[in-house]
């Protein structure tokens, strides 16, 4: 469910289904060039973890080393079972502090612009829906700057 815009004291129609599904976006945003990794998987749990550090390696260029932003979900502190790249370190936020994460402005654009208040035929259509929002998202750079930059995540140049 998402918020929509609406006269007061309105109930606006929306979607609405009993049956549930998940599919679980794992998805890495780099703000100064507008790139972005991502995977969609059935789980989210370390190996889902370790696919998604591999898929932000090989989107890394050869040059350069990545650091990935994480809250404390369960799957990104593994305790030693996460394989972490060498192109990539990791950078876990304190607790309780989604807004320090620009990830979390990509979850709740997608949300927003394509995944919310829409019913799903089936799993496929969920997985679909995903791989579709993401490669919308990644389509277009500037929107990935414009919601993920952050002054303090900045390298300086």
């Amino acid at each position: 469910m998402t918020r929509i815009w609406a006269e007061r004291g309105s109930r606006p129609p929306a979607p609405r289904d009993q049956r549930y599904d998940w599919a679980y976006l794992f998805g890495a945003v780099c703000p100064a060039r507008g790139a972005g990794a991502g995977l969609v998987l059935p789980e989210a749990n370390t190996e889902a973890m370790n696919l998604h550090l591999a898929e932000i390696s090989r989107h890394v260029m050869a040059d350069a080393h990545a650091v990935v932003t994480l809250d404390r979900a369960g799957w990104h502190r593994a305790g030693g079972r996460l394989r972490v790249p060498d192109n990539i370190s990791l950078l876990s936020l304190p607790s309780y502090s989604p807004e320090l994460n620009p990830a979390e402005n990509v979850w709740e654009f997608l949300r927003q612009n394509q995944l919310s208040n829409r019913v799903f035929d089936s799993y496929e259509t969920i997985v679909e829906a995903c791989c579709d929002a993401w490669n919308d998202l990644v389509a277009t750079p500037e929107c990935i700057t414009s919601i993920t930059s952050r002054p303090w995540a900045s390298v300086p140049t």
